[in-house]
């Protein structure tokens, strides 16, 4: 996988960071939404470790609800994005690296969405809730290590590669830093980076990010703020990419088209 813009800015840092209220008041609906389409049994719907992810997957129009591109941090400084942070649609990943239908989207869909961040029309921020334990917990701290040196995105797919996620034994300390030296990142660095207290800071907020907004099931996206539960197919996310540029286009004009209104109005 290429380069993230947003992870070639090692030298901003990662910072403490607390849920914005606008989060908070929307998190209840979308826990609601979350449980109901979980409930109709979309693939990749594991809320616990073991759950069966099974059943057959529906494309939906979007609902009138909550916006919840609020939770979208849109930061020059985020290590773990792809794509211009002024992109006009937004893609959230909540995942986890010991869930198989995180690493099946990965393989499967994560590349055409890259491709439209490629282009410019989308942002991509990765966050991991770690909701399988202590081993999701230190490649989530591997991950956020590889990025501090610019290589989110090459450590990340080798975590999911094939499509597939490693063992719990592939996912030991010992194993995570020598995958590090196999991609040419100082070890050293990336074993201080992984134990570090910044570290843990950032793993911290992604998942209280996806906690509080109710993903504790993996994977799960807020792509132009609409909620997908589970690892649909391709052709879902398009489509919802698709509504949401066109959400965006509809905004700017109206934005357009107001600022000439006032801009009239002060002429006169």
């Amino acid at each position: 996988m290429g380069n993230a813009p947003g992870a070639q800015r090692a030298q901003g840092g990662i910072k403490k960071w607390a849920v914005p209220a606008a989060i908070v008041l929307i998190a209840g609906a979308l826990i609601a939404l979350l449980v109901f389409t979980q409930r109709g049994g979309g693939p990749g719907a594991e809320a616990t470790p073991g759950g069966s992810g099974s059943g057959a997957p529906e494309i939906s129009e979007r609902t009138e609800g909550p916006d919840y591109r609020e939770a979208e941090r849109r930061s020059e400084d985020d290590l773990l994005s792809y794509g211009p942070a002024d992109a006009p649609v937004g893609l959230i990943v909540f995942s986890d690296y010991q869930c198989p239908f995180c690493a099946r989207w990965n393989h499967d869909t994560l590349p055409q969405m890259q491709q439209l961040a490629d282009d410019g029309a989308l942002r991509i921020e990765w966050r991991d809730v770690n909701v399988f334990g202590p081993a999701s917990e230190r490649a989530s701290r591997a991950s956020v290590a590889a990025a501090q040196q610019g290589k989110f995105w090459e450590y990340h797919g080798e975590l999911f590669e094939g499509g597939e996620k490693r063992s719990e034994a592939e996912l030991s300390d010992e194993a995570l830093v020598a995958l590090a030296g196999e991609l040419g990142l100082d070890t050293e660095r990336f074993a201080a980076d992984m134990d570090s207290e910044e570290t843990a800071a950032e793993v911290q907020r992604n998942m209280e990010l996806g906690m509080g907004l109710g993903a504790a099931s993996t994977p799960v996206f807020l792509l132009g703020g609409e909620p997908i539960a589970g690892a649909q197919p391709t052709e879902v996310f398009t489509a919802a990419f698709e509504r949401a540029l066109e959400r965006a286009q509809q905004e700017q004009g109206k934005q357009g088209n107001q600022g000439k209104q006032n801009k009239q109005s002060g002429q006169g």
